[in-house]
């Protein structure tokens, strides 16, 4: 532009994103900016996928308020874009006496959070709700709305939204050098400089790096490597609710978890680590998973593995979210966002939102919007395209499968392709289609579905 933006959002992950949409409903000209190829690349890609109702969080902090209302906000946009949600409930295990009697401040806690459906249940209760878990359960503590979700729909859901409310979405626009004068900001970017009025760090893992930026030092992102382990669909039958340890001060511990792609999931680790790059899986993890998975369902241990991963989350030296305005500089920090950012997204972007007006921004809000976006259905409990008959009668695209693994269609690859925010690369593809995400890797389908990706990047080329 040869104007400034009136707010530049630095991330495109969920968080960035959902402030994005959100200030694109009103009259205002904002621009999003990721530095990598495609939203959702970053932390926002590999976590644990759970709809958090909040019950665990620190009563009274920000994190907990902004959880409690994300998780209604988030429910009710799933509905309205069709991201799959499964309410499978959870249920935390208590495998000693010291997590027994942890119980109640737990199900308090969750009161004090404005969440009053956890109920403690003894052992046989737990392994009736459960039964492959391994000898030694003491009790437990029902969760019934905890719920998995599709995180990569999410984002992508939220960054189409806005760019269909008017945002510029600028891929590929690392920040690195911020100049300031009395009326705006330029930040000069490895693919050159956006000017804007106000702008908004929620940069995740970077969020301190660009705080510096700014001429601030109020805090340190520590990348915290989570690894998990995925088994086969096979081994979904063992596993149809979410089972969460009991927290301890590190954190939240190792659980097993239904995935919305129809597997289990093991994990995650917890290892601080200074390179915020490293999310490759080490032998050390996969050991510690492997050894809490054999005490937690030995019977889990039996089934074919899909996939080890690993997500690096956002730990910060601050008890809370960190959010703050600096108005001098017409500036905010979106920063601390841990896993929770998925549950609190939206609920963190209205919070954005007024404290830019509370900051002198006027917000008029946009007389009509265009609807949300209808995202394709990744979830394995939901009707698929390969199996809509009607869907294929009228496109006999979604009826050729071309990754067999995880049943995707010509038709979905090329929707992915054409879409809104289209992928720029395999990876990005698989996020939008769950194409070689199976059991073989893409090792059959890797070279047909890189054709999708050939011929996407001949248009482009031709229309630049």
């Amino acid at each position: 532009m040869t104007t400034p933006y009136d707010v530049a959002v630095i991330g495109a992950g969920i968080v960035g994103s959902a402030i994005a949409r959100e200030l694109s409903g009103h009259d205002l000209s904002v621009a999003l900016l990721e530095a990598r190829d495609d939203v959702g690349d970053g932390t926002s890609k590999a976590n644990t996928a759970i709809l958090h109702t909040g019950f665990d969080a620190k009563p009274g902090t920000l994190e907990s308020a902004m959880v409690s209302r994300g998780y209604r906000l988030l429910s009710e946009y799933a509905r309205h874009t069709g991201i799959p949600v499964e309410r499978t409930g959870a249920v935390l295990v208590a495998w000693d006496a010291e997590q027994l009697d942890a119980l109640p401040s737990l199900q308090q806690k969750a009161q004090d959070n404005g969440y009053a459906e956890c109920e403690i249940i003894d052992a046989a209760a737990v392994y009736a709700q459960v039964p492959d878990l391994g000898k030694g359960v003491l009790g437990g503590l029902t969760v019934p709305d905890e719920s998995i979700i599709c995180t990569w729909t999410v984002n992508l859901a939220l960054a189409t939204d806005a760019v269909n409310r008017g945002t510029t979405l600028l891929r590929n626009h690392r920040v690195e050098r911020v100049d300031t004068d009395a009326d705006t900001t330029t930040l000069h970017t490895n693919a050159g400089e956006v000017t804007a009025r106000w702008v908004i760090n929620a940069a995740g893992l970077g969020a301190d790096v660009i705080d510096a930026l700014f001429g601030h030092a109020r805090f340190t992102v520590t990348p915290r490597r989570g690894e998990l382990i995925v088994y086969d669909k096979l081994a979904r039958p063992l596993v149809n609710k979410i089972v969460l340890p009991v927290p301890s001060a590190r954190g939240k511990g190792v659980l097993v978890s239904p995935t919305i792609y129809g597997n289990v999931m093991l994990g995650p680790t917890s290892e601080d680590l200074q390179d915020r790059s490293a999310t490759g899986t080490s032998e050390a993890g996969l050991d510690f998973l492997l050894e809490k998975g054999r005490a937690l369902m030995p019977r889990l241990l039996d089934e074919e593995v899909t996939a080890t991963y690993a997500g690096l989350r956002a730990a910060i030296d601050h008890g809370d979210y960190l959010i703050e305005t600096d108005v001098a500089q017409r500036y905010l920090l979106v920063g601390g966002i841990r896993s929770t950012g998925l549950t609190a997204g939206m609920a963190i972007a209205e919070h954005v939102r007024d404290m830019v007006r509370d900051a002198g921004v006027t917000l008029v809000a946009r007389k009509s919007l265009p609807p949300p976006p209808r995202m394709p259905n990744l979830g394995e409990a939901f009707t698929r395209p390969y199996e809509d008959t009607e869907r294929i009668a009228e496109d006999p695209e979604y009826g050729t499968i071309v990754c067999f693994c995880e049943r995707v269609t010509a038709g979905e690859l090329r929707d992915a392709c054409c879409s809104t925010i289209p992928p720029a690369g395999l990876d990005g593809l698989r996020r939008r289609t769950r194409v070689m995400n199976g059991r073989c890797q893409g090792f059959f389908c890797g070279a047909e579905v890189q054709t999708y990706l050939d011929a996407i990047e001949l248009v482009q080329g031709v229309h630049r």
